[in-house]
């Protein structure tokens, strides 16, 4: 059995959790987050707390068991508190700019770099080198973040990039003369 799946989840006061046949949806203060469940796992509230079970012992129920019931922990914290993500940009004339619902980034290539943030996640840019995201869905955070991330990882010469502010960059140490 798997050690993180039969926990239960408490539902807190603010947050309204329904399940309709292979759905479930979350509602708190933050907004709303529906997710399909796994075919093979079974979902249900009792007594004001959320039970995952799986319906056989089948190897694919085992795998599903511990990671459903972790995606609905993490809805129902974020429609509570939003989960945060901040991205760091170094480099000289590397920047980041937000317009309307589109980050701009000047990353180093021929081009600027247009990415369109979803309606979910909220974008702040500080200072042109730090981009803040937030959002209630930490699962499409994550994409987003990795998204932005892709166009110019941080590299490890210089440190030139975007990376993920608790993120270590491995520095190397570059070319000595010949001779």
């Amino acid at each position: 059995m798997s050690r993180i799946g039969k926990k239960p989840i408490a539902i807190p006061a603010k947050v309204k959790v329904a399940i309709t046949g292979e759905k479930i949806s979350v509602e708190g203060p933050l907004g709303k987050l529906e997710r399909s469940i796994h075919s093979q796992i079974a979902v249900k509230v009792e007594d004001g707390k959320i039970v995952v079970s799986r319906k056989n012992e089948e190897r694919l129920a085992r795998e599903a068991h511990g990671l459903t019931r972790t995606l609905i922990e993490n809805m129902i914290n974020g429609v509570q508190k939003a989960y945060e993500k901040t991205l760091e940009i170094t480099g000289v004339g590397y920047r980041a700019e937000l317009e309307g619902k589109v980050l701009k980034l000047q990353v180093g290539l021929s081009h600027d770099v247009r990415h369109p943030i979803p309606a979910a996640v909220t974008c702040k840019v500080d200072k042109q080198v730090t981009v803040l995201l937030s959002s209630p869905d930490r699962e499409l955070l994550g994409q987003v973040a990795a998204e932005i991330r892709a166009y110019r990882k941080a590299e490890p010469y210089k440190g030139k990039g975007i990376k993920y502010s608790d993120e270590k960059v491995r520095r190397k140490e570059g070319k000595t003369g010949a001779g």
